[in-house]
Order: C-alpha cells, then structure tokens, then sequence
C-alpha cells in the first residue's frame, strides 16, 4: 500500500505537470485538454486518497525535502491535520472545475488561450498544495508567489479585453503587497529565532511586542488575500472577469490560502492578548454584513457572487476571532465552537460558493452574458442549472438542511456561550455579534431570493437568437457531486467531527485533550437527525405536489396583473427594482448612483433608469491614493538620467558623505 505522503507527492508533481504536454499540441486538438484533465483528475484522487491516510494516521508525516541555496532553509513538505484539512478542498473543486472545463472552455472554441488556461491552472493548484504543506517560511513564499503568478495569468485568460486585463493587473498589485507584508513578517522572525521553520514560538524568544507587529503584519498580508474588509478591492473584479471554473477555484479554496496562513500564525504565536480576538470580530463582522450589502446593488451576477465571499469570509474570520478570545481567556469551550466552525466552515463554503459560480457559469455558458437583467425563466429549459444554483443559495443562506447551516450553528452556540451560559466565563462583547450575523442571513435570504427570481423565474427578458439548452453532463457532473458533499455534511455532520478535533488539537498543541472535544460540547447527531427528517419531509411534500398536479389536472389562467391586461417581460421586477428598497435602506456604506428618467409632456421619450453601487475602497481610496503616489514618484524620474558619469557622480557623492559624517 502506497504510503499517504507519497500519494500526496504525486498528486503535486501530476498537478504541476498537467498543463506541459498539452503545450506541444496544436491550437484546436483536444487530446491534450483531455490528457490535461485525465492527469489533474489522477493527481486530485492520489492526494485526496493521501489526504485520508493522513487523517486515520492522526500524526504529522513528511512528504519531501530537498537541499537549497539557502542555508538552513531546505525545501520541506509536510502535513499534519490542518494543511490536510485545507489540502482536502484544493484537490476536490480543482478537480471538478479542471471536468467542467472540458466543455465550458474547449479548445476548439478557445484555440488562443486553452493551453494557456490549462499549463497556468496546473500551477495554481500545485502552487496551493505546496503552501499549505509548507514547513517552513522559504517553503511557505515558495508556493505563495507561484500561487500569485499563475492565478494572474488565469484571471487574465482573455487578456485581448481591457477589463479582463485591468481585473489581473489589479490582483497581481494587491498579491505583491501581501507578499511584501508577509516577506517583512518572515524576516522579523528569522531575526529573533535564527530559523526558518513554522514551528511554535516561545514567549521567550518572541516577546509581546515582536508579536503583536509579526500579528498586524499576518493580518495585512494574509487578510489581502482572503478578501477581508476594507483589503477586499481586488476580489470582486478578479472574481468576475475571470472563467467560470478559474472563479470557482479562486473563491472556493485561493482566497483561503489567507485563512490558512491566519490559522496557521496564530497557532505559533504564545500568548494572544485579548485585542487580537476582538479585531479578528470587528473585521469579520464588518465583512459579513458589508459583503451581503454590496452584493444586493449588483447587476453581475459571478460579481454578486464575490461580493458573497466577503461575506462567508467574515464568518470565518468571526469564528477565529471567538478562538483567539478564548484562548487568551482559558475559556476551552470558546475555542472548541469558534475554530471547529471556523474550519468547518472553510470546507462548507469552498463546496456551496464553486457550486454557485459554477451554476452561474451554465447560465452564461447557454445566454453569453453575465448581466441579471438580461436573463429569466431559465428553469424551464435549465432545471439542472437551477436546482443546483437554488441548492447552493439555500446552502449559502445557512438554511437547514443543509451544510451552511451546520457551521454557523457551532459559531452561534460559541458567541452564545461567552454570555456566561453555564459556568462559564461572561465576554458579552463577543455575544453582540450575533445580530450582526442574524442580519447577514437576513440580507443574504434577500439577495438569493433576488437573483433567483430574476434569473430563473418568470420569462426571458429579451429575445433570445437562439434555443437555450441545458449544460452537458461535463459541466453538469461536478454541479452534482458539489450538490451531494453540500447534503452529506448537512445530514451526517458527525462525519466531519474527527478531522474537526485532530485540526483543533494541532491548533491547541493539546491531542490528549482534543479526542471528541467537538460532539461533547454541540448536539451534532440532534442536528443530523433533525435535517433527515426535514428533508424527508420536503422530498414527501415536493412528490405529494407533483403527483397532484400530474392526477388532476389544474384549470391554469393569468395571474393578477396589477390591472395590465396583457403583461409583457418589461413588466417583470429586474434586480434594480427587486432590490431597491434595501439598496437605499444601505445607502451610506454602499454609496449607490442612481439615474432616474425625466417624463416632461403628453408622450415623452424613451427613457432609462440606472442604479450603480461603485467599489467604494477602490474607487474612493486605492486608485485616488495610487494616482497621487504616481504624480509625486514621476519626479524622481529625473534622477534616472541613463548616463553612467552621472551614475558614477552619485556614487563619489555617497561616498563623500559617509566619510563625512560616519561615525
């Protein structure tokens, strides 16, 4: 039997290699798309096979080392219970996006950029395993700035488009700008520890002070690139511009490359004090219910959809923060709830929101625009795409009984508890959350219902030139098994309880402790047994239902037309309308325009009506700021002059002036 560790090598290596051989293949063959998928698909099951060898283990294994340049920085992979945790969903949507691509991006129909998109999509999943098995800080920027890279060239897939090219330019800036932030963090502590291993820090060696800064810095460069509020600018544009798989991967399981490295710090960091849990809940509050709130003013729908990462983001930087807290504060209980359903929720939103892009992509697959107002009454010809869309927004809406709702239940019952319930310790601080997060379920139920209603029901908007069909079963197969691991955590969320407590127990740096920690302190079987029943009675119900039109036909006539004899699709609620009440209950944050027609006279011309919620971080502060920083750099232009006289009189002017004035 193959040992797990050489299971999860291969599955980097076949990963990293699955773009190379299509390269040599002509713009339109296909064979080297297939045997691009065939060796992702190969490599995704080794690693998922390894990933469960190194659960049932219980222990940390190597996978490889090899010298490098770097003194005492070898090239380490290893894995133990967390970067096994986060493995988990890079090798899964990889792997389904990598099938859905086989139809949604052929190479016959993309001979200009398909083997580009494969070679780049490669990497960037190998460049994620690295990361997160990453043992030490060269290892860990190794596979960060390979991440970075190949992601840019995959956001930028059509970069013949100005936008497509502005979205990669702009996640290339913030990617480096994280990179830098975590390059000063690493440096820090390599100059206090004289190593570069990601291994616990002693409060004797890395002092209160030193860890605060090496926290902040975390913060910047890891809450960049998970999205985290007001550092979230890149990611709606990055989200939308680029292919629909490329979006389901970046969202799913790229953005939580941040939530791994913030996982993964505050693990090694000895003594949290109590500030650090209550930023972690200002800013993943914040996010939460801004990233809904921007969602609800968008007319695009992948764009609506990574305003949705924001928001789940905030969650799970909620849950981390209750963690943190708790830990500072002795309160195990509080770290028990707060990081099973931080991490819970990493695997819940990486499956609901690929499920969502995904569908989404169907959508703009068939009707080539990603624009709602344009779209309708697709469930009639695309019952496959909207089941599965309507699945995942019930999901992402925390509803039972599905997944979502099993991880926002565990970080409900955590910031329930620091109200003192029981004989534990009273944070009440903490406890104010939680209308915070009831009204970002509120807003995000609103948001679905929304596109919902737009997208599927009702009737087409426009003309359509040709017959809407449904997706093949390349695209529709993965949708599937996203459909199934989205039903099998929110009936059987046992299941997920064992990984949970080995991920906690690495985190804690306490095993013995940790066995069962999760399902002695939440009613997980209560909970599975109560969604088997609700699903069985929403399958009974829906069945009764359709057996009852089917036996007895219904007499069917027009429905209220609001006294509109003959109702037309111009008639129909668009996501402006449907949204506007609540577009202009958020009207400060959101910062929304809008132009309203002018009627003047008996027969007035045609008129519009145009509502637009601008990026507010990156519109009123990051280009502003860049554009000032551009004028005042300008100037040192001049200093540049191409002459190596005036080069070589610089360097005398140096010199002069140490010799003066060095001591």
């Amino acid at each position: 039997m193959v040992e797990g560790g050489q299971l999860v090598q291969w599955a980097v290596i076949l990963l990293a290699a699955s773009g190379f051989p299509g390269l040599v293949a002509g713009r339109r063959a296909v064979w080297g798309q297939w045997l691009a998928t065939g060796m992702m698909v190969a490599g995704c099951v080794c690693g998922l096979t390894g990933v469960w060898q190194i659960f049932a283990r219980s222990a940390e294994i190597e996978i490889f080392r090899c010298p490098t340049p770097i003194p005492g920085a070898d090239f380490v992979l290893a894995a133990d219970a967390i970067s096994a945790f986060f493995l988990a969903p890079i090798l899964l949507v990889t792997m389904l996006g990598s099938i859905y691509g086989l139809e949604y991006w052929k190479q016959t129909e993309h001979p200009q950029d398909g083997r580009k998109l494969r070679l780049f999509y490669g990497l960037m999943a190998a460049s994620l395993a690295v990361l997160v098995l990453a043992r030490n800080s060269v290892t860990f920027l190794v596979g960060w700035e390979g991440m970075a890279v190949s992601a840019f060239f995959v956001v930028g897939t059509q970069d013949e488009q100005d936008d497509v090219r502005e979205a990669a330019w702009l996640y290339l800036a913030a990617s480096h700008a994280a990179t830098l932030s975590l390059f000063a963090m690493f440096a820090l502590l390599y100059g206090v520890t004289g190593s570069y291993e990601l291994a616990p820090f002693s409060s004797d060696v890395v002092g209160p002070g030193l860890s605060t800064v090496v926290f902040l810095l975390a913060l910047g460069g890891f809450g960049l690139k998970a999205g985290l509020m007001p550092l979230h600018f890149w990611l709606p544009s990055a989200h939308a511009m680029a292919p629909s798989h490329v979006s389901a991967v970046m969202s799913g399981v790229l953005i939580k490359a941040g939530i791994y490295g913030l996982v993964r710090i505050t693990s090694l960091l000895p003594a949290p004090p109590l500030w650090w849990g209550e930023l972690l809940l200002l800013l993943g509050a914040v996010s939460a219910v801004l990233g809904v709130a921007f969602a609800l003013g968008q007319h695009d729908l992948k764009r609506l959809l990574a305003y949705h990462s924001i928001e789940n983001i905030g969650i799970i930087v909620i849950g981390l923060g209750l963690a943190l807290i708790g830990r500072t504060l002795g309160e195990s209980l509080w770290i028990v709830l707060g990081l099973s359903g931080c991490l819970l929720h990493v695997w819940n939103h990486a499956l609901f929101k690929s499920l969502l892009f995904l569908s989404a992509g169907s959508v703009i697959h068939a009707r080539h625009t990603r624009e709602i107002d344009r779209l309708g009454g697709l469930a009639k010809s695309m019952p496959w795409t909207a089941g599965s869309f309507l699945l995942g927004a019930t999901a992402i809406c925390g509803l039972p009984p599905l997944n979502g709702f099993i991880s926002e239940f565990l970080i409900y019952m955590g910031l329930f508890h620091t109200l003192g319930l029981g004989a534990g310790r009273e944070f009440p601080l903490a406890a104010f959350v939680v209308p915070v997060m009831a009204l970002m379920g509120a807003l995000a139920v609103a948001c679905f219902v929304k596109v919902f209603g737009v997208v599927f029901l009702g009737v087409s908007r426009e003309p359509l030139s040709h017959p809407v069909r449904e997706s093949g079963w390349a695209m529709r197969g993965p949708m599937c098994v996203l459909c199934a691991c989205c039903v099998a955590i929110g009936l059987g969320p046992t299941l997920a309880a064992p990984v949970l407590d080995q991920s906690l127990a690495v985190w804690t740096h306490q095993a013995t402790q940790s066995a069962g920690a999760l399902e002695s302190v939440a009613p997980l079987w209560q909970i599975g047994l109560t969604a088997i029943a609700l699903l069985t009675a929403l399958v009974l119900g829906t069945g009764l239902l359709q057996w009852r039109i089917r036996t007895q036909p219904l007499d069917w006539t027009e429905t209220w037309g609001c006294g509109y004899t003959a109702p037309s699709p111009r008639m129909q609620y668009t996501a402006s309308s449907l949204a506007q009440f609540l577009v202009e209950l958020l009207a400060w944050p959101l910062q929304s325009q809008v132009h309203r027609p002018t009627l003047d006279g008996f027969f007035p011309r045609t008129a519009h009506f145009e509502s637009h919620v601008p990026e507010v971080v990156l519109e009123g502060a990051v280009m502003p700021t860049a554009r000032r920083l551009g004028r005042f750099l300008f100037w040192f232009r001049l200093v540049q002059q191409g002459s190596v006289q005036v080069y070589l009189l610089y360097i005398f002017a140096i010199l002069v002036f140490f010799l003066l004035f060095w001591r």
